[in-house]
């Protein structure tokens, strides 16, 4: 039996985490960060598929019996290599879920025009991995992508509340909708958008949704443990969180608070 293992490559998958321990706050956590080797949205596939396979290793030998990737370009570019070529050798009773899945299974109710936009890294709209998934569930949707590569930038530098934020966020929206004005719902495609959710909706049109990936992937999660009580009896419940970081704590739990939502306390560990 162990904790739940939640992994971004730095401080969005917090707010995940946040959403997951709302949902299910009875059992433990781990959340690791790889602060030290982030950004992971501009990187290669080799690389963003190595240093997902470090920190997942990390996390299964804390005794991790369930590790959620809770990044998306972790998600599109590791994933899947994880599931079918690692995890027989590293744990063949462990699991490895991420957050695509999840969402594109519902994303497809949000909508009535049928045209959806994806914001996202240059790393996830590059792997396609969301026009991917969404045509196997709902095929007859038009999905339009935007790489928004200042993104992560302003929100781990803490300038997404600056003045200068709203320029890179109004030009990515004006592109996105410029492709297709009938879009009635945006998917925030990367775990650090949230922070910057109140600028975003400024610059989209009322009418549109705006969805983020947190509560969506918490009901995901506590559906999947419904559907499998041979992994949800191996999960301990005590309710604990702890936090790791791949660089400086002191530097991780001040920025790390944001996204959580409340103070963190972390510790830093080295993985290679």
């Amino acid at each position: 039996m162990g904790p739940i293992g939640v992994f971004d490559s730095g401080y969005g998958g917090l707010t995940v985490l946040r959403a997951i321990v709302n949902q299910l706050p009875q059992y433990d956590y781990v959340y690791l960060g790889d602060n030290a080797s982030s950004p992971y949205g501009t990187r290669s596939f080799d690389t963003v598929y190595r240093y997902t396979l470090q920190c997942v290793k990390w996390l299964l030998d804390q005794g991790c019996p369930l590790v959620i990737l809770a990044c998306n370009t972790a998600s599109a570019k590791a994933l899947r290599t994880i599931q079918q070529h690692d995890l027989h050798d590293l744990n063949p009773d462990a699991r490895v879920l991420g957050v695509i899945r999840p969402t594109t299974e519902v994303i497809g109710n949000y909508t009535t025009t049928n045209n959806i936009g994806i914001l996202a890294t240059p790393g996830t709209v590059q792997s396609q991995s969301y026009l991917i998934e969404i045509e196997k569930f709902f095929p007859g949707i038009r999905v339009e992508q935007e790489a928004c590569p200042m993104w992560v930038p302003l929100v781990e530098n803490n300038e997404h509340q600056s003045d200068g934020a709203d320029y890179f966020i109004k030009k990515n929206i004006d592109n996105l909708l410029s492709r297709d004005p009938d879009i009635d719902a945006v998917l925030l495609a990367c775990t650090h958008y949230p922070l910057l959710k109140d600028k975003i909706r400024k610059y989209l049109p009322g009418k549109v949704k705006l969805l983020s990936q947190g509560e969506i992937v918490a009901h995901s999660l506590e559906d999947y443990l419904q559907r499998h009580p041979d992994m949800e009896v191996r999960l301990t419940r005590d309710g604990k969180r702890s936090f790791f970081t791949t660089d400086a704590p002191a530097d991780f739990d001040t920025r790390a608070s944001l996204f959580f939502g409340e103070a963190v306390s972390s510790n830093h560990v080295a993985i290679n």
